[in-house]
């Protein structure tokens, strides 16, 4: 019969041996009888058998952190109040100083006659939980707080999660879309995408990016990048799809304007090349020297480059009359002397580059012969306009007073044409160049259409 006992006893250790989950026991008195290979390597030690008492770890803490002695651990609760204990979650440091989390399953063993002879417990490592679980919350706070919208779906086209994104996106609250077909998100004439989508999700593919459309829930249309990635349960089966949506309003807005800037940019470069060219024509014939030919060339040309710095600082939309006038005046000084009086108006890109011309012609002449040469006279610069809707006018005046005796810029020269003929013709109206005894006026009369950038212009 002892043989028999002990042949049982054998075997039931050789199994415990080779389970892979940790169990030990202990007498009535919590002195550990017996450990397995599996306990060992989760407590990272060899426990005493016959000296060590309750449990197999080093050192014990509470969830929250807290120590917790090991006479007062669950095992010891189940062999002082002679009871099972469940799910009472603790922390177990190891003597390398690494912890791991674990459910102990201390269970009472008693005999034939029901007196407590000790007790068995099991411990189960919750390290891959407890990442698991990490990692679901983690990956649920980045849906939760992720601009895009972020839905899954099952095989049968039923909304079984919707975060924020999507109540940005679309205008339904969660309550209003869970439980709802994601066909309602899909306009009648993309009606086709879904049973395609589904098709390819349950073989088990990934529908990578594309743009589409999609129907928010006042009915407005938006366009997305959409995402449509299969999704499986814990045996791997397709069950439904997980779709991430972004709005990509903005990005095609950015399209059509980068596509707008450069033709715009093209235009404006040809439209510069003909102007050099003009100029240098121009100032080719009156030049008396190849160095006089030189100069005037590159600050005309300078000149141009300011009104095109103005154009790119203000994204191409335009400038103001005050802005064009200020920076073209500004390089040759006493700019106090010049006054400017007149209503906000943004100028167009044309109208800048031409009337950017005529000014820096105006300021070369004055600061060569008028006003800015000296200390004395005072420049006016007045804009206004006239008229009502399509027939409204703009007229600028630049009017020299008590300045040096007026020397004329050569009639038929470079900043002649310019100021009666090449300025007023780009943007379609006329001009007037006035010499008086102490300086010159200067004025120009156009349609405001032509000279100014329309309200909600791209450009």
């Amino acid at each position: 019969m002892r043989t028999e006992l002990t042949r049982q006893d054998n075997t039931h250790r050789q199994i415990l041996d080779s389970l892979p989950v940790a169990i030990y026991t202990t007498d009535q008195h919590g002195t550990i009888t017996y450990f397995n290979r599996a306990a060992a390597e989760l407590a990272g030690r060899e426990p005493e058998v016959g000296k060590d008492k309750w449990c197999v770890t080093f050192k014990l803490f509470t969830p929250d952190g807290k120590e917790l002695p090991h006479d007062e651990c669950p095992m010891a609760i189940a062999l002082k109040e002679n009871r099972p204990v469940r799910n009472q979650e603790a922390i177990a440091q190891r003597p390398d100083g690494s912890f791991f989390p674990f459910l102990p399953y201390p269970t009472p063993i008693r005999d034939e006659d029901g007196n407590l002879i000790g007790a068995v417990n099991m411990l189960l490592d919750l390290t891959d939980r407890q990442c698991a679980e990490e990692a679901r919350f983690h990956l649920s706070a980045i849906v939760d707080s992720s601009f895009d919208a972020i839905v899954s779906k099952d095989l049968n086209t039923i909304i079984k999660s919707w975060n924020h994104g999507a109540e940005r996106l679309f205008g339904y609250t969660a309550e209003e879309a869970i439980g709802r077909s994601v066909t309602m998100l899909i306009p009648a004439d993309h009606q086709d995408e879904e049973p395609r989508i589904l098709e390819r999700i349950r073989r088990g593919e990934r529908v990578e990016t594309y743009e589409t459309i999609r129907q928010r829930k006042d009915g407005s249309l938006v366009p997305v990048s959409l995402t449509v990635s299969p999704v499986r349960n814990a045996t791997g089966h397709i069950i439904g799809a997980s779709k991430i949506a972004r709005d990509i309003t903005s990005a095609r807005e950015n399209e059509h304007r980068i596509r707008m800037l450069m033709r715009e940019v093209n235009h404006r470069v040809k439209n510069q090349y003909s102007v050099i060219l003009s100029m240098i024509r121009e100032t080719n014939k009156r030049a008396k020297s190849p160095a006089e030919f030189e100069r005037e060339v590159r600050e005309r040309i300078t000149a141009l480059a300011r009104s095109h710095d103005l154009l790119v600082m203000g994204d191409w939309k335009g400038v103001t009359v005050f802005e064009l006038l200020l920076s073209q005046a500004k390089s040759f000084g006493n700019e106090e002397r010049i006054s400017m009086s007149g209503p906000s108006i943004i100028l167009s890109p044309n109208a800048v580059q031409y009337l950017g011309i005529a000014f820096h012609e105006l300021a070369t002449n004055s600061a060569k012969y008028g006003v800015l040469s000296g200390d004395q006279g005072q420049i006016s610069v007045a804009w206004n306009t006239t008229g009502s809707g399509a027939s409204r006018l703009f007229h600028l005046s630049w009017t020299e007073t008590d300045g040096p005796e007026v020397q004329t810029l050569g009639e038929g020269g470079f900043g002649t044409v310019v100021l009666k003929r090449v300025a007023p013709e780009a943007i379609g109206g006329k001009g007037n160049l006035e010499y008086g005894p102490h300086g010159i006026t200067w004025s120009v009369e156009a349609p405001l259409a032509t000279v100014e950038t329309s309200i909600g212009s791209e450009l």
